[in-house]
């Protein structure tokens, strides 16, 4: 098969196309011939060796890529909910693997397109995010109906699947907020926002107007400024670190005294301790994006351009997402 790997921690030039054994599925998995490969901010961090200290993190060589659509190609033992050729989407249980023309998943971590008018490129780039949308709104923000959200980073990998999930799961309104650099491409986005604003310009640009949910995967200053913009009661999800500030932190007391919650979610670490979330977060996903509320823009390169993909993430000069194909 042909693969992606990274052979060390690094830059972007650690990514070289190798051949490698096609892989067979063990008992309970699935093997994907794989059309489309998503590129994500944590592919980047585990590359660069963010994690490398972590228990169980992968160390080089390994494949990066956490999500892949394509159809079945052969099924496990005790498999028996998917039949050889019908097209899927997965998610990875290791963050890695998804850079390859061949792909294990285990079967809960497996969802079928069959039946369902969704582009492959877009069903990567939004059913697995959507998911975890999913599962961040109703496990751990506890979204009800008629509730505001306001997301952070509005156009990125999971950001961008927030509006369509929130919307469909009862939210009155969903604003998003950008960096100056992206306000061109927020206003010609087919996501289902209600307003993007700079963010910059928080929290002023929003007055006295106040969030019940607030997402953010950005971290740093946007964090600390985000509690300006919740009421009491106001749930802050805090989902990744795309400003690169692991040094930030926020007094508790401001906490209590404005009454605000500040929960992490990890997906790689959440979804595993609480498989019963993963089918029906799966399948609302599937039907969020079936409906048109995944809508973003997606560009594909080839497996050979893995290092390109990789620097336009670092750089930031894109205003939606990236997959990678095999076979170019």
């Amino acid at each position: 098969m042909e693969a992606v790997q990274a052979t060390a921690f690094g830059g972007p030039s650690v990514l070289t196309v190798t051949e490698l054994p096609d892989l067979s599925p063990g008992p309970g998995q699935i093997t994907i011939d794989v059309t489309h490969a998503a590129v994500g901010l944590i592919d980047l961090f585990i590359r660069q060796g963010v994690y490398k200290d972590r228990p169980g993190m992968p160390q080089p060589s390994f494949i990066p890529g956490l999500e892949v659509t394509g159809t079945v190609r052969a099924l496990g033992a005790g498999v028996a909910d998917f039949k050889v050729g019908e097209p899927v989407v997965a998610m990875s249980q290791t963050g890695t693997g998804g850079y390859a023309s061949v792909y294990v998943a285990a079967a809960p971590f497996v969802v079928s397109l069959a039946g369902h008018d969704i582009d492959p490129a877009i069903a990567v780039s939004m059913i697995p995010n959507a998911a975890m949308a999913f599962a961040a709104l109703t496990e751990v923000a506890h979204l009800k109906q008629g509730e505001s959200v306001l997301v952070h980073g509005a156009l990125g990998g999971l950001s961008s699947a927030f509006p369509g999930m929130a919307k469909q799961l009862g939210a009155s309104r969903v604003i998003g907020t950008v960096r100056p650099s992206k306000l061109e491409a927020a206003g010609s986005t087919r996501l289902p926002y209600d307003r993007i604003v700079d963010s910059t310009q928080l929290p002023d640009v929003f007055g006295d107007e106040k969030f019940d949910v607030v997402i953010d995967p950005v971290g740093g200053d946007v964090r600390t400024r985000s509690l300006e913009l919740m009421g009491p009661g106001g749930r802050l999800i805090a989902a990744g670190n795309a400003s690169g500030d692991w040094e930030h932190t926020i007094s508790d007391n401001r906490l209590w005294l404005g009454s605000i919650t500040i929960a992490g979610f990890n997906a790689g670490a959440f979804m595993p301790s609480h498989p019963h979330v993963l089918r029906p977060a799966l399948e609302a996903a599937r039907a969020a994006v079936a409906a048109g509320l995944g809508e973003t823009v997606v560009e594909a390169l080839g497996f050979s351009q893995a290092a390109e993909a990789h620097e336009r993430m670092e750089n930031r000069s894109l205003a939606g997402r990236l997959v990678l194909t095999p076979g170019s």
